[in-house]
């Protein structure tokens, strides 16, 4: 079964991953000169990918009205990891384990801007649930800008157990929520590591929230109470790469 990414850096970081791309369709008339496009064909080309050019109108159409910038790629179905790779993928760089969990994360474009921070901030692998959460579909690949096909993602049906067999690799299980007790920046988040971060309306479930080993929050001083999900995720994985990287000296 195949699936279709847009935009032309999310399609231009699929090609220089492990992903197969099938085809790649060109908007008539779009402008080939230079930039991205033209390296996109270039990386095809290389690649023995084949590159069609189509009416506008039918990437209008395979993108549901997205803006796709003159360019679809038709790619493989995507493979999930496991819990065990990304743990596997952290033993292999010799590195201590640095997981993000997202307890059901609803919207696409805060599923994307968090993929784009994990990847961007040396996550090993992010873990989201199976069901009643956003997928990772090309909407998710866009607004990660492409980080998506860098960063092992694993889907488990029972995030609460997952939580508990991580602590049992000794991972510290640190949640983000605004009744937290203990600020951010005075948390320990060097050494094994999963950060989980809760659905933007309700947080963490209640068996999520009960089965970390520390809640922690970020200080609220103005008149709005709490931070977009994907803000919040991304302050607190940059925290923990500030912490990671001066104990790793």
């Amino acid at each position: 079964m195949s699936e279709y990414i847009w935009g032309r850096n999310p399609i231009m970081e699929t090609l220089q991953s492990v992903r197969k791309v099938k085809r790649i369709l060109l908007a008539e008339g779009s402008k080939r000169e230079g930039g991205t496009l033209n390296t996109i064909i270039q990386e095809a080309q290389k690649r023995q990918i084949p590159v069609e050019t189509v009416p506008r109108a039918r990437l209008d159409q395979m993108s549901k009205g997205a803006v796709h910038q003159g360019c679809v790629a038709v790619v493989a179905e995507r493979e999930y990891a496991s819990t065990d790779d990304i743990l596997a993928r952290a033993a292999e760089r010799n590195e201590p384990p640095f997981l993000l969990l997202l307890d059901s994360i609803q919207d696409v474009n805060n599923l994307g801007s968090l993929l784009r921070t994990a990847e961007a901030a040396g996550v090993h692998g992010v873990i989201i649930p199976e069901h009643r959460a956003a997928e990772v579909n090309a909407t998710v690949v866009k607004t990660s800008a492409g980080a998506t096909e860098h960063i092992m993602i694993a889907r488990e049906t029972n995030l609460t157990r997952t939580i508990d067999y991580l602590k049992q690799q000794n991972i510290w299980v640190v949640g983000l929520a605004g009744e937290g007790d203990t600020l951010y920046t005075q948390a320990n988040l060097t050494g094994a590591l999963a950060v989980v971060v809760g659905n933007e309306g309700k947080g963490m479930g209640r068996l999520v929230r009960e089965h970390c080993d520390v809640l922690i929050k970020l200080p609220m001083h103005g008149y709005i109470n709490s931070l977009n999900a994907a803000v919040a995720g991304s302050i607190t994985l940059y925290e923990a790469l500030r912490q990671r990287s001066l104990a790793s000296r």
